[in-house]
């Protein structure tokens, strides 16, 4: 075998492994950094966040959304977790399967301890379903929920009987008339999963009008409910986001892209004290990927 053959070889090996390395140890720095903050705050610290990833060797980028197995896990979690000890859940999600979101939104409402749910960036649709279950919902300033309408085949439900209520039921097929019975369903469904979950905190006409806004449709699905309209909806809503949701997050980075679309020098941004000199360190400056 020649030299070129071996550097080759170690190349390509280098290539598989080198990955795998990587995948191995953050997630060692996950598990230290979650075990961490559990030590700091006596709690249970569990993580829901789906991201863009590779798919298995293919390295094929596919969208990751809240599913069945994500619900599996974390009512496994809750299981193994004493009645009396605070869950503390980091979400960071678009959403999906909304079944998957409400089994752990009941998992976590009928838990006896503390529930806390951290959002660092945004929590929509089952995302912000599962923070309605917590005692205490922790956002960045900027980080948004979105409503919890149900979407039937990517529509909305409720513009699925908007537009029926506007036509004369001969002109309608068959299926459009089958989707908007399937869509006044959920409604009704989504709505009373809301009250469920909120009733005990909120006063009744609080309750139903929070109920009324998040699954009526009033808002696209993508609405961005800030903080400030989270307490206007009476969400217990804190906006001292901590830093170690930050931290942690970091963690879970998002599948690099060839050429990145942001960039930013790592270390925070300080302005220069009386003598001129920058506050915090400027040591390692150097641009991420």
């Amino acid at each position: 075998m020649t030299i070129i053959s071996i550097l080759f070889s170690i190349l390509f090996l280098g290539a598989i492994l080198l990955p795998i390395v990587q995948r191995k140890l953050r997630q060692a720095k996950r598990l230290q950094k979650i075990r961490e903050i559990e030590d700091a705050r006596e709690s249970r610290v569990i993580t829901l966040i789906t991201r863009q990833g590779p798919l298995a060797f293919l390295n094929i980028p596919m969208l990751r959304a809240l599913d069945i197995g994500d619900s599996e896990e974390i009512l496994r979690a809750i299981h193994q977790t004493d009645a009396e000890t605070p869950i503390d859940l980091v979400i960071h999600t678009p959403g999906g399967i909304m079944l998957a979101g409400e089994q752990i939104a009941r998992a976590l409402s009928a838990h006896e301890g503390e529930v806390t749910v951290f959002v660092p960036h945004h929590a929509l649709s089952g995302g912000t379903l599962i923070a309605l279950a917590a005692d205490r919902i922790v956002m960045d300033p900027n980080a948004v929920l979105g409503p919890v309408d149900p979407q039937i085949q990517s529509l909305p439900a409720a513009s699925i009987l908007e537009a029926v209520s506007r036509k004369d039921v001969n002109e309608v097929d068959d299926e459009t008339l089958i989707l908007a019975d399937v869509g006044r369903k959920a409604l009704n469904q989504m709505r009373e999963s809301v009250l469920t979950l909120v009733s005990a905190r909120l006063e009744q006409e609080q309750a139903e009008d929070l109920a009324r806004a998040l699954t009526s449709g009033q808002w696209t699905h993508d609405f961005p409910i800030t903080v400030e309209r989270a307490r206007a909806l009476n969400l217990p809503v804190d906006a001292e986001m901590p830093e170690f949701v930050h931290e942690l997050l970091e963690l879970f980075p998002q599948r690099a892209r060839q050429y990145p679309s942001v960039q930013y020098l790592p270390e925070p941004a300080r302005k220069e004290d009386e003598n001129g000199k920058a506050n915090g360190s400027v040591n390692d400056r150097m641009v991420t990927y």
